[in-house]
């Protein structure tokens, strides 16, 4: 890898914080980290379901998230499993904060 593109890694505790301080007002003191980093696993269980997280150097192509399936499996993970009940609103703050900490580490391009 050439050195003048660098790596940055991801780092749960630096997502955990980059959601909270992105979360709407109203949010910001409404979960507790696990049940922020409960979310961000099931973004992280599609990501595995679709494949994206497969190492494939043949491939070099930008990944495409579909937002809406996204939100769709984790709405529908979330009421199944019932950690906590979640508003659609809280469900999808976490998953925008998540998406744009990603990009801050460009993850998928």
């Amino acid at each position: 890898m050439s050195e003048d593109k660098k790596v940055l890694e991801y780092d749960e505790d630096d997502s955990l914080k980059f959601i909270r301080e992105n979360l709407p007002e109203e949010m910001k003191n409404e979960f507790s980290d696990d049940e922020i980093n409960y979310i961000v696993d099931l973004v992280y269980e599609f990501y595995e379901e679709k494949g994206f997280l497969e190492e494939n150097e043949e491939t070099d192509s930008e990944i495409e998230i579909d937002e809406d399936e996204l939100l769709e499996y984790i709405f529908k993970n979330a009421r199944k499993n019932a950690i906590r009940e979640y508003s659609d609103e809280q469900i999808e703050a976490i998953v925008a904060g998540e998406l744009a900490y990603c990009d801050t580490l460009n993850l998928f391009d």
